[in-house]
């Protein structure tokens, strides 16, 4: 191949050039074109004659894929269909790089489409390895391997035994006390329900169109009037959070508060609990709406009751799932045994000493006394004595001896 038809993208230093360079590929002058993602990456314009992608080695990111692939697989290339092909070398970081950004993808893509997607994550950018495993990933060491993914399963493992362990306190602290309150005040309201309905059943009138109710000590058989005695009773009531009794209607005593926060009056029909509606300026409409939160009493009770229901079999589920173990828990005990085997494995070969290097290092270093130690000028004179006796030439210079 010509070598005007290669070009290495580094060699174009500005955006003129960069432009040029990618028309030139996108006309088929230049057939090969070699550079960095962050050169070729989000930008690169070549796609029209793209027909092979090499990846000669492993991003950091996902995406950083995605946009090497997005040159060619996109609209405007010529070939259908085109070749990618991904590098890895045995005996090298290749595959636990991959090994990363496959991790990486699989939680994007949880997050973007939605699907399984989990109720935690680890950050997999803080990984780090230590200096044997570096050692072992170097050698090709397939126990390092295994090692690598016993650590990402134990890891996960250990999360869900610690989201079981947190719904596990979370349902003990609902059996023990949500349950057993909420169980109480239910009673309690199905209780007063009862008694207010048997009150309401008592003191209402048999005929529909019968009417009665006492506002500030005046009875009135007209609604609408008794509606109007009620609007000019907010007119004297203290707007304080204290609630004040004016009147009376089918044995419930009727009380009137006004609500800072709403900026409205409340009436409260009050017999063993209290049934609260709003006043308004329509006066036919109060009567009403008092009216009718008395008639739906028994929906209420109703509802009280289902949900008494649903507690008591919450709180019994509770119970049951509480004496149930972490399903994994075996899983979990295998996989950390044979990790600390293979990390107890793996450290003790670290520290073993290459071959011959025992021998160095158990064999003391000979002591040398003072009049052991060889002299500089001795070792100097002879070899100057060497240089004497040997033959040489009239053109070699004479050595003399150093002078003492």
């Amino acid at each position: 191949m010509p070598a005007e038809e290669i070009a290495f993208i580094h060699d174009a230093n500005s955006e003129t050039q960069k432009a040029e360079l990618f028309a030139k590929v996108r006309k088929g002058q230049v057939r090969i074109l070699l550079g960095s993602t962050s050169k070729m990456g989000a930008g690169t314009n070549v796609q029209e004659r793209l027909a092979v992608i090499h990846h000669a080695d492993c991003p950091w990111r996902p995406r950083d894929l995605t946009q090497r692939d997005g040159s060619g697989i996109r609209q405007g290339n010529l070939f259908e269909t085109i070749k990618i092909f991904r590098y890895v070398t045995k005996g090298t970081f290749d595959a636990y790089n991959w090994s990363l950004v496959e991790s990486k993808q699989k939680f994007i893509s949880q997050v973007v489409t939605g699907k399984s997607p989990a109720r935690s994550c680890e950050d997999v950018d803080d990984t780090a390895l230590s200096y044997a495993e570096v050692k072992a990933l170097a050698t090709g060491d397939e126990r390092t391997k295994e090692k690598m993914t016993l650590d990402i399963e134990v890891a996960k493992l250990r999360v869900y035994q610690t989201d079981f362990n947190s719904q596990h306190y979370e349902m003990e602290d609902n059996v023990l006390r949500y349950f057993p309150g909420q169980i109480k005040e239910k009673e309690a309201k199905i209780a007063g329900l009862e008694q207010d309905i048997a009150l309401y059943g008592e003191q209402k009138p048999q005929n529909p169109e019968a009417f009665s109710m006492t506002v500030r000590d005046a009875v009135f058989h007209e609604r609408k009037a008794a509606g109007e005695a009620i609007i000019e009773a907010c007119k004297t009531v203290d707007c304080t959070d204290e609630a004040a009794e004016i009147g009376k209607y089918c044995g419930f005593s009727i009380l009137i508060r006004w609500d800072a926060f709403s900026k409205l009056f409340h009436l409260s029909l009050k017999n063993v609990l209290s049934h609260t509606v709003d006043v308004g300026m329509d006066a036919a409409g109060n009567v009403a709406r008092i009216h009718n939160e008395l008639e739906r009493m028994p929906e209420e009770l109703r509802a009280a009751q289902d949900t008494l229901d649903t507690l008591h079999q919450q709180m019994e589920t509770a119970r049951e799932e509480l004496q149930k173990p972490f399903p994994q828990e075996a899983d979990l005990a295998a996989k950390e045994k044979r990790l600390n085997a293979l990390n107890a494995l793996l450290a003790a070969e670290s520290r073993k000493p290459r071959d011959g290097q025992a021998h160095a290092e158990s064999a003391p270093e000979p002591v040398l006394r003072p009049a052991e130690k060889p002299c500089v000028h001795a070792l100097l004179s002879e070899l100057v004595k060497k240089a004497a006796e040997a033959p040489h030439s009239t053109h070699d210079k004479p050595i003399r001896e150093p002078a003492r």
